[in-house]
């Protein structure tokens, strides 16, 4: 899952970056969607976005692209 706004430019970046090397997503816009918007706080732990989660139960929030690449590389989606 990811949870972003379109507003936000380290979701843009991050999408880009998902998008670029075609992994597959599901978007949660936090502006419209507000379970959404409060299920990404809770991962969380406060107010910040993207909030990106993984198969494994792991998360990152607001991850480079470095530490997004890595991520993927230790779930083996890319």
């Amino acid at each position: 899952m990811f949870y972003g706004a379109s507003w936000c430019g380290d979701c843009v970046r991050s999408k880009r970056f998902l998008d670029n090397n075609k992994v597959s997503y599901t978007y949660i816009d936090v502006e419209i969607d507000e379970t959404g918007k409060n299920k990404a706080i809770e991962i969380a732990g406060k107010q910040s976005i993207p909030v990106i989660t993984f198969p494994d139960g792991s998360f990152l929030v607001e991850p480079s692209d470095i530490s997004l690449k890595a991520k993927l590389e230790e779930n083996s989606i890319l």
